[in-house]
């Protein structure tokens, strides 16, 4: 009787870790290591740059979801922690937010990895259009007010500078893979950011869609 009980309890403690690294690894997704060539030269893909508002629904690859966020607001110089867009003073105030079926990420430029934010599929919480809850991904620009520090007074024009910049290079990046894209400004800024558990010095500044042509 007693090895029953032991055996029991062993298996129900197996059974519970087993779960747990389950769940842990679900809770973040290892990216692989973007790819820094190929595409179409500068000059060819600031000539096919658009916004787009028909997205197939086919999913993107980790691969490419990799290079996208590398291109987007990626480490292009290790040996300093640089980035692949601009900000003000250094302060990095923006994060990027990933909205996929499988769930709601933040990305870790530096571990190159999308670590869980919330276990639900929010894309269609992300903007006002149809196309939006559809689309496979949808990236949200929050930009930290506190990393400004003395230069709170120039939050709202440099975010929007930081942002922008990171909004290009998404734009480039798909015009130079054959993506569809579309900035946008509108969605319910304060509903998003109480799901997703925003403090009350995050603000969302932008959001984008990025996905395979529609038909």
């Amino acid at each position: 009787m007693i090895r029953k009980i032991i055996s029991l309890s062993v298996f129900i403690i197996l059974t519970f870790v087993f779960q747990v690294t389950v769940m842990s690894a679900e809770s973040t997704i290892k990216l692989p290591k973007p790819q820094m060539d190929g595409g179409k030269p500068l000059m060819k893909a600031l000539k096919e740059r658009k916004s787009t508002r028909e997205f197939s629904e086919k999913k993107l690859s980790e691969q490419v979801l990799s290079n996208l966020l590398w291109a987007a607001y990626g480490i292009n110089r290790p040996e300093t922690g640089g980035r692949t867009a601009p900000s003000p003073m250094d302060v990095e105030d923006i994060s990027i937010y990933v909205a996929l079926e499988e769930g709601f990420y933040i990305y870790d430029a530096k571990a190159n990895e999308l670590n869980l934010v919330v276990d639900k599929d929010l894309r269609a919480d992300t903007g006002k259009q149809s196309f939006v809850g559809k689309a496979p991904l949808n990236l949200v620009y929050v930009s930290d007010y506190s990393k400004f520090g003395k230069f709170k007074e120039f939050v709202d024009q440099w975010s929007g500078v930081d942002c922008g910049a990171i909004v290009q290079n998404v734009y480039l990046y798909c015009a130079s893979e054959g993506l569809a894209t579309v900035v946008r400004g509108m969605l319910d800024r304060e509903s998003l950011a109480k799901k997703i558990g925003l403090k009350e010095n995050q603000k969302i500044i932008l959001a984008q869609t990025v996905g395979y042509p529609g038909k």
